[in-house]
């Protein structure tokens, strides 16, 4: 009697364990892309990353672009998505995607995005000529913005992206992304990137695997390094004290690649860290594991 008893319970402790098991499959199928820790966070507004299920099938030839751009396409779950970045200038309303799929008829997939405010902020930079540049200043203005753009647009897509990403210095984040900016109150282009302060020759760290695409001394972003993570995923180290690395070099996550510095426009040393998707500068948050 107390053998069959044990063998009961015993019998019931294993049906209510596959129960268990089972429900727990069934809400894990069902989770949002998002939750992924393959895929950014998404956010359908300015400055986010909007995420699109393209297909259920990993054979799938898929190509997209939006506005002209090449549209990152990355594989999830046995599925494919778009990552889709958007520009702090876009329009609030409905967006299309052009997709094309095993080269057939083009199909147009579309979102909307919603309105996000950001902050302000009021800086006082002393040295003046980072305010208002002289004539000389803008001839070095004008070629670093050429070689930024190019570096912003890289695309390969025969590099995987690795997502997500680990913060690339620990310290004080002052400057989030998207900040409306004033320097000696005069109005400039919006944030592009996070601010994290932390104290000059602090080592900073590739964030995901990657190639040196560009490495620079730029007017207002002093020494920089970008890194091409694939599919038209790039990321920009701004104002470092020394650079460790020098194009065609190709990082792992965790690699050093310079240290923190003060160079180029600051008010005191930290990294200026930037994403950049289709072209786009968009939040480096959303591309962060949770918890940094």
């Amino acid at each position: 009697m107390f053998f069959k008893r044990g063998f009961n319970m015993f019998f019931n402790l294993i049906r209510f364990l596959l129960f268990f098991l089972v429900v727990n499959l069934s809400y894990g199928a069902n989770l949002t892309p998002n939750s992924s820790t393959n895929l950014p966070v998404n956010l359908s507004s300015p400055g986010g990353v909007r995420i699109m299920l393209l297909s259920d099938n990993l054979n799938d030839k898929i190509s997209a672009n939006f506005y002209g751009k090449t549209v990152t396409i990355v594989k999830n779950n046995n599925k494919q998505y778009a990552l889709i970045g958007l520009p702090l200038k876009i329009k609030i309303g409905s967006h299309f995607i052009n997709v094309y799929i095993n080269n057939k008829k083009r199909v147009k997939k579309w979102f909307k995005v919603v309105y996000k405010k950001y902050k302000t902020q009021y800086i006082t930079i002393k040295n003046k000529k980072f305010v208002n540049p002289g004539k000389m200043d803008y001839k070095k203005i004008t070629e670093d913005s050429k070689a930024i753009a190019v570096a912003k647009k890289h695309y390969d897509k025969d590099v995987v992206p690795n997502i997500p990403f680990s913060i690339p210095v620990k310290g004080i984040k002052t400057g989030s992304f998207g900040l409306r900016r004033f320097f000696n109150k005069q109005p400039r282009s919006p944030h592009g990137g996070m601010d994290i302060a932390a104290p000059a020759g602090t080592p900073i760290k590739a964030p995901s695997a990657g190639k040196i695409i560009e490495v620079g001394n730029y007017f207002f972003s002093g020494n920089c390094v970008f890194i091409n993570h694939g599919q038209g995923l790039v990321s920009f180290y701004a104002h470092m004290s020394k650079i460790d690395v020098k194009v065609g070099d190709v990082v792992k996550q965790g690699d050093i690649i310079g240290q923190v510095g003060k160079t180029g426009r600051v008010t005191g040393a930290h990294l200026h860290w930037s994403i950049g998707l289709n072209g786009t500068w968009v939040d480096p948050q959303l591309f962060l594991k949770t918890g940094d």
